[in-house]
């Protein structure tokens, strides 16, 4: 073909590239560029299959052994890529056992992550930033991009990985090239194209715990122009937590998919990607354990689980549930023009969501007397589902080729519809003997339905241009225009006879917003050598205003949620030796935000009501410095190691103040006295000769949730050959160190989980071209107890009670062992 525009991934006797923090590998085919592709791989390399992964016509510059990403939707080499990006190769990730997103911060110092409840309310934090939102009105300030296609909600950004490429994680906000929901940063997760060769795989893990993982991958030709490709997979991972009620382990899932390509060549100039892709996943899961229990009603009520950091046992008759499939479909058009690549990306996306999450946490079947003036004594209904349904175009024109003058430019468009219908249910005893079954318990409860509709439009460009010598100026520009619009209505009671909770009428409405903005960012790049740059940038990011969509929300007068935007600063150098034995990228940087959208505190303990309220942020503020090296002193050694401080701050007022300090709050009058910062108090006001007392509050001026300051990742690695067998062995250990956060917005000191190291290690054999590969491993070697959210639990939970405390935690929390076997043709 006279312009070969797309990247193929190499098989046994291809080209292996080093990233920073794993391998990635790729095969460049641009003219004669990749003529002398080596046949021998790389120690410590992850031969991934003939797969194609990506469209763009290659950079001749780029050489064998170059790392090659499309971090700025063109293909190319990481080292000259003015910006911070973690690439991670799909066999890196196999080999560490990442068979997830939500494994993905053991590969990326930069990324961390919150367990929620479901996937609703968990989130990706990058350089502290992140949202913890349970609204479907909001978007998440990390963006998840599969293949071009932006998920549109965080929940559909959990998920399995399969016949994965590459995982590129850009670090600061992106919203020049990725859009309006990506202040933080995106994760681009890149799946393997279908290969001009016939190949397959297939990798099946075993581990304890009834851990089993199987995938396997056929692609390959059918035609002279015409290639295919179907990945399937199936997971189940066994309950981590024993239930003593039920007899069942839960906080487990299972899982499986399948996902199909067919590439065709139309022209030599023209290309054509179809794609679909189902997931399903069922799981009993995110049940919290109790890890303090002062209350000694409580005590006895969850008996006979004795509360701890390690306990794994919970007393509940209803289970956590969180079931989810997705449908994705899309068709990629590319089209060489020569000087230039004309991409089409059109998707639509069909995912729905059913959770429960019990509010209780005890055996309630029946209701049982819990004590005298209880908000509740039963509370097993609590959930929803989500409905969502979402068409995206993507049109733009890339450059081809390095020059003086080098462009990105095009349009996006997206129409989101989301249905979000929710309903709770609870009952209060009056009185009984603790413990006891109920007499004549009242059910209350509510419902509400919600219709979210969303239309974004979008124009872009970025570019960058040799002014002289090394020196390159950067500059990008985007305009976007939106619409959000929810129309709901709470319907109480749930259950016909059921007392209405809270005790409010019917609320119905129809609210809707619009807003246009302006985002870009503009910088300066030096490259001192092809193996040295050096870059600064201003970046200004934006996410979109939005509405509560859940079931307290007042869909009659709420008001949005007001746009966030972010201007960041970075700093940074890359440079490799000329033997490419060291590597390393350092960045410093700095972001403020505006108006950041926060999930607030606004629960009531007096009426048990747990209420959590989308709002703004007053400011933010993360900043620090990365650091990532790869070392390679031989053949067989080397060494990936990242470092990575972000200081992530936030001023917000009027939230909830923790439990155990609302008892001593006291008034204050705000004209005489001021508000106090990271205190509790009540504000004094006078209305018509009447002093209005407050509830407790305080004005936060503190750390956001789930925002360590330092995490470190060092993964050293061995590889060589076993004398005249045919067959190499390797050692892999991989340390990672988190240092202690809080999982509170509110600054809560007893929801901290203290500095943590986590070691894996892996020793395996494979033949010399790597089509055999057994393998066992260890997670968590020095089984260290760690937590992934700490919450106060909500059954008899006052300013009087406030020290019973829950958490989630992963499997990976204690040490087990497991098995890989791999076998490729």
């Amino acid at each position: 073909m006279k312009n070969i525009f797309r990247i193929q991934m190499l098989s046994a006797s291809a080209l292996t590239l080093v990233t920073l923090s794993g391998t990635v590998s790729a095969q460049v085919v641009a003219g004669q560029v990749a003529s002398n592709v080596p046949t021998t791989p790389a120690p410590n390399s992850s031969v991934s299959g003939n797969a194609q992964v990506e469209v763009g016509v290659a950079d001749e510059s780029i050489m064998p052994g170059d790392i090659v990403v499309t971090a700025q939707k063109r293909v190319e080499r990481l080292q000259d890529v003015p910006l911070a990006v973690t690439a991670v190769g799909g066999d890196m990730l196999a080999s560490r056992q990442i068979n997830d997103s939500n494994s993905l911060v053991q590969a990326v110092p930069s990324l961390t992550f919150q367990q929620g409840a479901n996937p609703s309310n968990t989130t990706f934090r990058i350089r502290g930033i992140g949202t913890s939102l349970f609204s479907q009105g909001v978007e998440a300030a990390v963006s998840v991009v599969v293949d071009g296609v932006v998920v549109a909600r965080q929940a559909q950004g959990f998920a399995d990985f399969a016949d994965i490429d590459r995982v590129e994680v850009l670090r600061g906000p992106q919203g020049t090239l990725f859009g309006r929901n990506a202040t933080a940063g995106v994760i681009n997760v890149v799946t393997a194209r279908p290969s001009r060769e016939l190949e397959g795989r297939a990798d099946v893990t075993i581990a304890e715990g009834n851990e089993y993982r199987a995938k396997g991958t056929v692609s390959g030709p059918i035609g002279e122009t015409l290639r295919a490709r179907i990945t399937g997979y199936y997971n189940h991972v066994g309950g981590i937590t024993e239930n003593v009620v039920t007899g069942r382990e839960v906080n487990g899932s299972e899982g499986w998919g399948v996902r199909g390509k067919l590439e065709w060549d139309a022209t030599d100039s023209l290309n054509f990607l179809l794609a679909a892709d189902y997931r399903k996943n069922d799981s009993d899961c995110c049940a919290s354990v109790a890890i303090s229990l002062v209350n000694p009603v409580v005590a006895q009520l969850t008996a006979p689980v004795v509360a701890s950091r390690r306990n794994r046992q919970i007393a509940e008759d209803v289970e956590t549930f969180s079931n989810s499939n997705q449908k994705t479909f899309s068709l990629q058009g590319d089209w060489d023009l020569g000087s230039a690549t004309l991409t089409s990306i059109t998707a639509y996306q069909d995912y729905y969501l059913d959770v429960n999450q019990p509010i209780d946490r005890i055996d309630s079947d029946p209701v049982r007397f819990v004590g005298a003036g209880a908000a509740y004594a039963a509370w097993p209904v609590n959930g929803g589902q989500v409905d969502l349904k979402n068409f995206t175009q993507e049109l733009r024109l890339g450059s081809n080729g390095s020059r003086d003058l080098t462009y990105v430019v095009g349009a996006y468009y997206s129409n989101l519809d989301i249905d979000r219908p929710y309903a709770r249910r609870r009952a209060v005893c009056a009185t009984g003997t603790i413990g006891q079954p109920c007499a004549n318990p009242v059910f209350q409860s509510s419902s509400s339905r919600s219709h979210l509709d969303s239309e974004s439009i979008a124009a872009f460009a970025q570019l960058e241009y040799r002014l002289v010598g090394g020196l390159k100026a950067l500059g990008g520009i985007r305009v976007q225009h939106e619409t959000v619009a929810v129309e709901g209505s709470r319907i109480s009671p749930a259950v016909a006879g059921d007392a209405v909770f809270p005790a409010s009428p019917v609320i119905s409405g129809r609210r809707s917003t619009s807003d246009t903005a302006v985002t870009g960012k503009a910088g300066l790049q030096y490259e001192v050598s092809r193996n040295a740059q050096f870059y600064g940038s201003w970046t200004r990011g934006y996410k979109g205003p939005g509405f509560d969509t859940e079931i307290s929300a007042n869909f009659a007068t709420q008001n949005p949620v007001e746009p966030e935007t972010v201007d960041a600063y970075e700093i940074g150098f890359k440079g490799q030796s000329s033997d490419r034995k060291l590597s390393f990228a350092a960045a410093l940087f700095r972001a403020d935000y505006s108006n950041l959208q926060v999930q607030a505190n606004r629960s009531d303990p007096v009426t048990g009501i747990t209420q959590f309220v989308t709002t703004n942020a007053g400011s933010s503020r993360t900043q620090g410095f990365e650091l990532e090296a790869t070392l390679r002193p031989s053949a067989a050694f080397s060494v990936n190691a990242s470092f990575t401080y972000a200081k992530a701050t936030v001023a917000v007022d009027g939230l909830n103040c923790p439990l155990q300090f609302q008892a001593a709050a006291n008034a204050s009058t705000p004209i005489t006295s001021g508000f106090p910062t990271n205190a509790c108090f009540r504000s004094a006001t006078v209305v018509n000769g009447a002093t209005i007392i407050s509830g407790p509050q305080q004005n936060v001026r503190g750390t956001l949730p789930a925002s360590p300051r330092v995490r470190v990742s060092v993964t050293p690695r061995y590889d060589a050959e076993i004398g005249n067998t045919g067959l190499a062995g390797f050692v892999q250990t991989s340390i990672n160190l988190t240092s202690k956060q809080n999982f509170s917005l509110e600054q809560d000191p007893l929801l901290v989980q203290p500095a943590y190291a986590l070691v894996d290690m892996s020793v395996g054999v494979h033949d010399a071209n790597n089509r055999y590969t057994v393998s066992v491993f260890v997670k968590n070697l020095f089984n260290e107890n760690y937590l992934t959210n700490i919450a106060h639990n909500s059954l008899l939970a006052t300013a009087a009670n406030p020290f019973d405390l829950i958490a989630n935690y992963n499997k990976d929390a204690d040490r087990y062992f497991g098995a890989a076997f791999g076998l490729r043709f």
